[in-house]
């Protein structure tokens, strides 16, 4: 009996010790990887200000299994996401996908049919890799014509329902669209400062949470 124990006891510690040497993707429950230009890469931020930053603290404070792999890009494109996705779906075997991309496809005038395209073709790489996706849009402002600007905050929409992935509308909301919205803005007046992030947090977290049930 006392052999059968000892036994026991030492197995025990083999698989905690090989436990305590598994990737973080297999100790947690979920892998959020975070694809995602300069709003989502703490652009002018200090280290650990930004939304994705403070994601880690939600879901430490939610109580939630959670590694989040911050994979953004200043600068980039839905173009450029979609080309580097399929390395980090294989390097990170996430369960959940956040695509925050477009503003900069906006900011230089690209097709809306290939912000499109590639946003589907991201939300599908994905998915077929086994994960959820949160698909995270974006506005811009009437000065690039009525017509541009609601077509290019439609697309996400348009996106989101054709691949029945989950939606954050608007990631600057009560940011860009409230009174004295500069105040939120750094010098540049296009990347929110650190007193927006935690309304930008509050945003995806709205959409992320019911998925990490």
């Amino acid at each position: 009996m006392r052999r059968r124990s000892l036994l026991a006891h030492c197995t025990a510690l083999a698989l905690m010790s090989a436990g305590a040497g598994l990737p973080a993707w297999a100790a947690s429950r979920h892998t959020i990887l975070v694809v995602g230009d300069s709003l989502s890469a703490e652009y002018g931020l200090e280290r650990g200000k930004g939304w994705v930053a403070l994601l880690e603290k939600q879901l430490a404070q939610d109580k939630q299994s959670a590694t989040v792999v911050n994979a953004s890009i200043s600068g980039d494109t839905t173009s450029g996401g979609r080309s580097r996705l399929p390395a980090l779906l294989k390097q990170h075997r996430p369960t959940l996908v956040v695509i925050e991309l477009g503003a900069n496809d906006a900011l230089r005038g690209l097709p809306l049919s290939m912000t499109q395209d590639n946003l589907l073709a991201m939300a599908r790489a994905a998915k077929a890799a086994g994960a959820k996706v949160l698909l995270v849009g974006m506005q811009v402002p009437p000065n690039y014509g009525r017509r541009y600007s609601d077509d290019f905050a439609a697309l996400f929409g348009t996106v989101s329902k054709a691949e029945n992935t989950a939606l954050v509308p608007f990631l600057l909301k009560g940011v860009a669209d409230v009174p004295n919205a500069e105040t939120l803005f750094q010098a540049d007046r296009i990347h929110p400062n650190a007193k927006a992030h935690p309304t930008m947090l509050a945003n995806v977290w709205a959409g992320l949470k019911p998925m990490l049930r």
